[in-house]
């Protein structure tokens, strides 16, 4: 849990402070601590129900999990009650937590069927509500909301919410310039971050199609947001919040040699080992492919990677792979 006693550091809203978005699946304690290793100045849970909060379930406290490195932390929970929701911030509050975020984006069908995640843009007095009652319990500045442009094309409502989510308590918007209808198809309107941070109150992070270090920070001067949010672009690259922060800064990019990545995935793989349990090794067989994309021999490299059960295959096949480059 956090450490109690004075405030943590709160999200940092700058164009120099990147921030690794709630990915599903991914953002767990050990690749939070990977991406902040290499640049990433916030970090968001995965999404977590505010129902399943009360349960207290093996998976809802994992994905808790977390330490005094893996601050400011922002805890994104989904629920479409405005008392279990803000039920959910007094508990985690309890715990230590002190930064929570509404997740307003998530378009899948388990999700919205239940009334949560997109499907409040359909209902913007409930999420209003939402908002105001986590708010009250968090305190000011405290609470985020992850949304998109709206339901569908048709329903653009990212404007007229800017100013009624300040009012209700929101510290910050995040935002996902597409449609939940479009899920991540398309591509996302840059031109819809402009326009929103030109009439909201509050700073406004985005999201969507950053891929690289240069993407964002073409994001950032064409769109005048205060920061950015990475997600598939730091599955691919850990350390793209540091790319991102050298290119804002006139520095000297990272490599992007073999010899590069793959000391970055044995640095993933340390970590893991050290935060999470031998089930990680399963997770990693997805996210170290992601990592060696593009290198010589990545899909033979893949191949043996996915066979891996146990760390210690996993490290070999790793160690294997960086002596074959020092003997090239």
């Amino acid at each position: 849990m956090p450490s109690s006693g004075n405030l943590t550091p709160e999200p940092p809203l700058s164009r120099e402070s990147p921030w690794l978005a709630p990915l599903a699946g991914y953002s767990d304690l050990s690749f939070r601590l990977l991406c902040r290793r290499w640049g990433c100045r916030a970090a968001c849970t995965e999404m977590i129900s505010a129902k399943g909060l009360f349960y207290s379930t093996a998976n809802t406290m994992r994905l808790l999990q977390t330490c005094d490195r893996d601050l400011p932390l922002v805890v994104q929970l989904y629920g479409c009650d405005p008392e279990i929701m803000a039920r959910a911030v007094s508990t985690l509050s309890s715990r230590g937590f002190e930064y929570f975020d509404l997740n307003c984006g998530c378009s899948v069908k388990k999700v919205v069927k239940t009334g949560a995640g997109a499907a409040l843009l359909k209902d913007p007095g409930l999420l209003l509500r939402i908002v105001s009652a986590m708010a009250d319990r968090a305190g000011p500045g405290r609470v985020g909301v992850k949304m998109r442009l709206g339901w569908s094309s048709e329903e653009h409502i990212y404007l007229n919410l800017a100013a009624p989510l300040a009012e209700a308590g929101a510290g910050w918007i995040t935002l996902h310039p597409r449609t939940a209808v479009q899920q991540f198809t398309g591509k996302a309107s840059w031109q819809a971050l402009k326009n929103l941070k030109q009439v909201s109150p509050v700073p406004v992070v985005a999201s969507g199609d950053l891929f690289t270090a240069r993407d964002a920070l073409d994001c950032v001067r064409q769109t005048g947001v205060d920061t950015v949010m990475f997600a598939r672009g730091a599955l691919m690259d850990p350390a793209i919040g540091m790319r991102y922060q050298n290119l804002l800064q006139g520095r000297n990019d990272l490599p992007r040699d073999q010899e590069f990545i793959l000391s970055l995935c044995m640095e993933a793989i340390e970590t893991y080992r050290r935060h999470a349990s031998s089930r990680a090794v399963l997770k990693l067989r997805t996210l170290l492919p992601r990592m060696i994309r593009g290198l010589p021999g990545a899909k033979d490299l893949r191949k043996r990677i996915i066979l891996c059960r146990e760390w210690a295959e996993l490290e070999k096949v790793m160690t294997s792979a960086r002596e074959n480059l020092e003997r090239e």
